[in-house]
């Protein structure tokens, strides 16, 4: 009677593969980095919220013909919560923006489409008023990856 070779591999050739595989895995994720990624794609986030926010006060501007007082904007930075700037909220949303952006990191990044929401809110943004030409500044301060504040004026 014949006896048949039993095919498949041995335990050192499936420890040698998973091995490889291991550090491929390494080396790939430390190309990507994706905490490096996330922190990028959050300033770009605040980037494009700075904006809008800055697109919007002055979309109120022109309706207005640049009287801003309504928005009570002051000449120090101050950041954009439910205590200090409900009437810049009512005066934006929903008219000029949809929904007034938060930080990524605040709130889980969740929009403030309702100004009167029980318990406040807090965008995490900035913003202030030149006290001698009237430019409006709106800044992101907490940046990551070591990025200096993110800041537009207009």
């Amino acid at each position: 009677m014949l006896k048949r070779k039993q095919a498949g591999f041995t335990l050192i050739e499936l420890l040698v593969v998973i091995g490889i595989l291991a550090v491929l895995l390494a080396i790939v994720l430390i190309a990507i980095n994706p905490a490096r990624q996330f922190a990028q794609a959050n300033n770009a986030k605040r980037s494009s919220d700075v904006n809008a926010l800055l697109n919007s006060i002055h979309q109120y501007s022109a309706d207005n013909k640049g009287n801003l007082t309504a928005l009570a904007i002051p000449n120090v930075a101050g950041v954009i919560n439910s205590t200090s700037f409900m009437a810049l909220c009512t005066a934006l949303v929903p008219t000029y923006i949809a929904a007034l952006p938060v930080d990524p990191l605040t709130n889980n990044g969740t929009p403030v489409s309702d100004c009167a929401v029980a318990g406040g809110w807090d965008t995490n943004y900035e913003v202030s008023q030149s006290l001698t030409n009237s430019r409006i500044t709106v800044s992101a301060p907490a940046t990551e990856l070591g990025i200096p504040i993110i800041s537009v004026l207009r």
